[in-house]
């Protein structure tokens, strides 16, 4: 059979850091604050001219550089966004365009945190099936231009930031033991959509709008959603939480992160942990933890991986993969 292995990864971050202390002469909160309830420490926040195009783009040409490959050997580029530069065209089709590629197809995916963990299962499943034998998967956001500056219940979490993997299909024995996607899990449910979401868009309001969340709720619904997404996923790919080498989770709160590996009986060793540096930079922040571990060489050939996420929707999955 096909499986979508991971050739490299890649990602770009602002050069603007934000530290928490930014916030105080402007929220009644503090450094101390923020960080005993998010493990958020700073974030990077794009320049008022960078789009979140040019965020992808960026992240893109690193992945494709890790790969040893050029943007005319890709087939397709699958971008995660919930902060598109225009209402259309795609993200996807304006990274294919900076990077110089004249083949293949584009297009986006909005799943808002969960956007990556669904890109790479529509990678995956275009691999499998022989619609494409090389895809680039982007995560890539600018939610700093959906913050609501008054609320600190939101505003202190986000930052802007783009990371990216390019998969290559390789001929495998369909076993666990396959490198490779090995399975993936995905969900959601409409019922809960008023806990996460902005209040504008082009059929509503006319405007971007700004981010609103019930914080509490969608804290216990990540914990439990996220534990057994993950469990369901490795089940599929005939693994165990005994063969986890690294969770990569959705770097949304340092708190859920901990209280989801606690209920995986995973030990805090063996988590990849940007969010304190990052903060919650939605769909970007699952590649954007794959690219900072490959780079420091924590993540080692033949070690399995487990990315997780939730986010508005509600929306969540999981993504098994042996290294």
């Amino acid at each position: 059979m096909r499986r979508a292995i991971v050739r490299g990864t890649g990602h770009y971050l602002p050069e603007r850091v934000v530290e928490n202390s930014w916030f105080e002469d402007k929220l009644d909160t503090s450094d101390e604050w923020i960080r005993a309830r998010t493990g958020i420490e700073r974030r990077h926040f794009a320049a008022e001219e960078q789009r979140t195009s040019d965020l992808g783009i960026l992240a893109g040409r690193a992945a494709l550089e890790n790969a040893g490959l050029s943007a005319d050997q890709l087939d397709a580029v699958i971008v995660a966004t919930s902060t598109p530069d225009l209402t259309f065209p795609s993200v996807a089709t304006m990274v294919q365009a900076g990077l110089g590629m004249r083949r293949g197809f584009a297009y986006d995916i909005q799943a808002v945190c969960a956007g990556f963990v669904y890109a790479l299962a529509n990678a995956d499943a275009m691999i499998r099936a022989g619609l494409a034998e090389r895809v680039l998967v982007i995560g890539a956001e600018t939610f700093s231009r959906i913050m609501d500056w008054t609320d600190r219940g939101t505003c202190v979490l986000f930052g802007d930031g783009a990371g990216a993997v390019v998969l290559e299909a390789a001929e495998a024995e369909g076993a666990s033991s396959d490198r490779g996607i090995l399975a993936t899990d995905l969900n959601s449910d409409g019922q809960y959509r008023d806990l996460l979401y902005v209040d504008g868009g082009v059929a509503s309001t006319g405007t971007a709008g700004h981010l609103r969340m019930q914080g509490n709720l969608v804290f216990r619904h990540a914990v439990e959603k996220l534990a057994d997404t993950a469990h369901h996923a490795l089940d599929k790919g005939g693994l165990g939480p005994e063969d986890v080498d690294w969770l990569v989770p959705h770097q949304a709160n340092l708190r859920i992160i901990e209280a989801t590996a606690k209920r995986m009986q995973l030990p805090m060793d063996k988590v990849v942990l940007t969010v304190a540096d990052h903060g919650n930079t939605s769909a970007a922040s699952i590649p954007l933890a794959l690219s900072v571990a490959n780079a420091q060489g924590r993540i080692k050939p033949g070690q399995v991986l487990v990315a997780e996420a939730i986010g508005g929707g509600l929306a969540w999955g999981a993504v098994v993969l042996r290294w």
